[in-house]
């Protein structure tokens, strides 16, 4: 079927803003030239892609079902257009995806030697949670993810590299004074008030099926997007936070760790890129940096 890529285009922004008007303005087009477009597209496919009245537009069935593969082929595009401007000096730009938290706790030291290293390099960084940065990379909106391992979502991913190991812990405020020095099981552990990240992470993925493990279901008190707002909870003494334990970078008097009897199984960071991509010059100078840590797994 022969079909102009500008009408695939002009799809794709009109499909992600749902907005005639918006999507003129951003391919600076007229809005009859936009309206033109997915009608001369919608008749060559024999579909109808959109339902239109005087307020809103949405998608037909239909419409989505091409969104879906238009979406990742635009991104692809526009990756491909990105590796060909790339500075052979500066290596151009690189799109990092990774939670908060990770960003916050581990990877801004290696944004600023990457920016001190390659000053020209336009650095992007996306904050999604690690189950959402596997979509990001699948979908080729990043070049690189830093996220939480095990993450049964990386399956199809071809290239991931540990590095670093981290353990998590439960923290608490003076309120739970009476549990220092105590060595807690999780049955009692699940007696207290529990504040975690909500069940879109791989961190709670983790603690349901540590709990389960031991026969327990685990009922949160809380649950949250920010680690750093876990903190901030159980230091006003909400309850008793699960968190990773490169949170805590230092020393704090108000909180303190929780034991329990079994030691928590380590967790490690990963970063991973899709193999089948080349990567852009920037991705694999940062990808260096990482070099000696760990093991490559495929």
């Amino acid at each position: 079927m022969d079909i102009n890529y500008e009408l695939y285009k002009v799809f794709y922004h009109v499909a992600s803003t749902l907005s005639f008007s918006e999507a003129s303005k951003q391919l600076f087009i007229s809005q009859s030239a936009v309206s033109q477009s997915i009608k001369t597209l919608e008749r060559k496919l024999d579909q109808t892609l959109f339902i239109r009245s005087t307020k809103h537009v949405q998608l037909t069935p239909e419409g989505e079902i091409l969104l879906r593969h238009i979406e990742p082929a635009m991104h692809f595009i526009r990756r491909g257009e990105a590796q060909l401007l790339d500075a052979a000096a500066t290596g151009g730009q690189i799109r990092i995806g990774a939670s908060d938290t990770i960003c916050r706790y581990f990877l801004v030291p290696y944004l600023e030697r990457f920016h001190r290293d390659f000053p020209s390099a336009h650095i992007k960084v996306i904050n999604q949670t690690s189950i959402k940065c596997v979509e990001l990379l699948e979908t080729g909106q990043v070049d690189l993810i830093v996220t939480n391992y095990p993450n049964q979502y990386l399956s199809n991913v071809s290239s991931i590299k540990k590095i670093r190991t981290f353990k998590d812990v439960f923290i608490a405020n003076k309120s739970f004074e009476q549990l220092k020095g105590q060595k807690l099981s999780y049955e009692q552990l699940s007696k207290y008030p529990i504040l975690m990240l909500d069940k879109r992470s791989t961190t709670s993925e983790f603690l349901h099926r540590l709990f389960q493990q031991h026969h327990l279901d685990l009922v949160p008190e809380i649950e949250l997007t920010s680690n750093d707002l876990l903190i901030d909870l159980a230091r006003i003494g909400l309850g008793i936070a699960f968190i990773p334990d490169f949170c805590i970078q230092e020393p704090n008097d108000d909180l303190f760790i929780v034991e329990t009897e079994e030691e928590l199984p380590t967790r490690e960071l990963v970063i991973a890129h899709n193999e089948q991509i080349p990567l852009t010059k920037a991705s694999e100078e940062f990808l260096n940096y990482f070099e000696d840590c760990g093991t490559e797994r495929s």
